[in-house]
C-alpha cells in the first residue's frame, strides 16, 4: 500500500538533536501527498509535550539523545496511550538495542544511512498495524531474541535473586562496572555507544531496585553475581 492509498493524511512527530538530520528528513517526507511533518523536537521532554498535544499517527524516534535518551521516550509515550506508533531511527544496528526498542513498544527500527525509499515502506508498513525491521537486520534480531529468551527462562529456574531479570549485555556491563571501570570504558570494551552503556545502566539499576551505580555494584557482590558469572562458564 502506497502513502497515496490512506485515507486520511499521516501525521507525524519527528525527533532527532541532529538538527540538520532533522530538517532533512521532514523535506523529504513532506514530499509525498499523503504524509505530513506536524512538528520536529531535538530533546525528549519537547517530544513527549507535542505527542501529549498533537497525538501523531507515526513518531520517528532517535535513540541517541542527550539527557534523555529515546528508548526512555519510547517508555514514556508509550504510557501515555494516544495510540502513536513510533518508529526507532539511529545510526547503531545492536539487536540488544533493537530488542529494547521493541520490547519497549516501538512498531519499527530503522537505521538513519538507509535510503529514503526505505523510510517510506518502514512507515507505510507500521500504518497497516505491522512491525517493520530491514532485512539485514531482523533475522540478527530473531538470534538475539531467541538467545536472551532462552536464558531468561534458564535463570528463573535457577535463580532467586533480582539478577536473574538481567539480559546477557546487562550481566556484560554490570561485571564490568563491577571490575572498576568507567562508562566510557565499559562502551569502549564492549564496543557501544555510551547512549546504549547509559541505557543499559539504567536497566539494570530498575532490574536491581538500586539507584546508583555504588548500590547495584554493591547488590551484584552480595548476591553472588561473580560465583554466578563463574558457575555459567564453567556449565
Amino acid at each position: 500500500m502506497r502513502a497515496a492509498e490512506f485515507n486520511k493524511k499521516v501525521k507525524l512527530i519527528l525527533v532527532d538533536d541532529n538538527y540538520e538530520h532533522l530538517m532533512g528528513i521532514r523535506e523529504l517526507i513532506n514530499l509525498e501527498t499523503n504524509f505530513e511533518v506536524i512538528a520536529t523536537a531535538t530533546n525528549v521532554n519537547l517530544a513527549i509535550n507535542l505527542v501529549k498535544k498533537y497525538q501523531p499517527d507515526i513518531i520517528l524516534m532517535d535513540i541517541s539523545m542527550p539527557e534523555k535518551d529515546g528508548l526512555t521516550a519510547i517508555s514514556e509515550i508509550e504510557r501515555l496511550e494516544t495510540g502513536s506508533k513510533i518508529i526507532a531511527l539511529t545510526g547503531y544496528d545492536d539487536p540488544d538495542l533493537i530488542f529494547r526498542a521493541m520490547k519497549l513498544g516501538a512498531k519499527g527500527y530503522i537505521l538513519k544511512t538507509m535510503a529514503s525509499a526505505q523510510l517510506m515502506y518502514a512507515i507505510e508498513e507500521v500504518m497497516q498495524g505491522k512491525v517493520y525491521l530491514p532485512a539485514g537486520l531482523s533475522s540478527r534480531f530473531f538470534d538475539y531474541f531467541q538467545k536472551t529468551y532462552k536464558e531468561e527462562n534458564k535463570n528463573n529456574g535457577n535463580d532467586e535473586t533480582l539478577l536473574q531479570y538481567l539480559t546477557q549485555r546487562e550481566e556484560e556491563v554490570l561485571e564490568l562496572l563491577t571490575e572498576g571501570y568507567n562508562y566510557k570504558e565499559v562502551a569502549q570494551t564492549l564496543f557501544i555507544s555510551d547512549t546504549t552503556v547509559k541505557t543499559h545502566v539504567n536497566n539494570i539499576f530498575q532490574k536491581l531496585q538500586v539507584s546508583d551505580r555504588t548500590q547495584a555494584v554493591l547488590y551484584a557482590l552480595n548476591n553472588g553475581f561473580k560465583n554466578r558469572k563463574k558457575l555459567k562458564i564453567a556449565i
